[in-house]
């Protein structure tokens, strides 16, 4: 089964995808951690490469054309990322994870060590720089979760009880 669990940074993407992998047995692939990656090899911050990646659009398709391959190749799979669920419109289940501003701020400052005021600040210019490059290259609305079979508001429900959540509706979905 294919499962794409996307949400805007701090919402809770990769911590559900982590533990909803332990749990399935299934692997994850984070398409955030793939781009953190291409920017810490090019020796720049996350915010430094979404605007290289705005004038560049090639970053940005490669990384989602990995997606749809690598969902080929493999009969199990997580991936978690931004676009996943629009890209893979035949995934299994389609997950949009939310949470507001202020607590995805606060997230972010515990993950990464900085002041809640600073992340909220880094969101706020990640998600200008990616919404005007996903609106760019593919005429995504991320405003627009209809794509998604199911949306979940991580500020209700701690990351175990949303992958219980998750899990339900995967046995929803089984033939009876």
């Amino acid at each position: 089964m294919i499962i794409t669990i996307g949400g805007l940074a701090g919402s809770g993407t990769t911590t559900v995808a982590r533990i909803l992998s332990e749990r399935l047995g299934i692997s994850y692939i984070s398409q955030g951690a793939i781009f953190r990656e291409l920017a810490k090899n090019r020796g720049v911050t996350l915010e430094e490469f979404g605007r290289i990646a705005e004038q560049d659009d090639t970053i940005d398709r490669m990384i989602d054309s990995r997606q749809k391959e690598l969902a080929k190749k493999h009969k199990d799979l997580i991936l978690e990322g931004r676009l996943s669920g629009i890209f893979l419109e035949d995934a299994d289940l389609r997950v949009w994870l939310k949470a507001p501003l202020d607590l995805r701020a606060l997230r972010v400052s515990e993950r990464d060590g900085i002041g809640e005021r600073e992340a909220c600040d880094l969101i706020k210019e990640r998600e200008r720089s990616e919404w005007r490059r996903y609106k760019s290259y593919y005429g995504v609305d991320l405003e627009d979760l209809s794509v998604y079979d199911i949306v979940i508001d991580t500020s209700r429900w701690s990351a175990e009880e949303v992958c219980e959540i998750i899990i339900r509706a995967l046995e929803l979905l089984q033939p009876h």
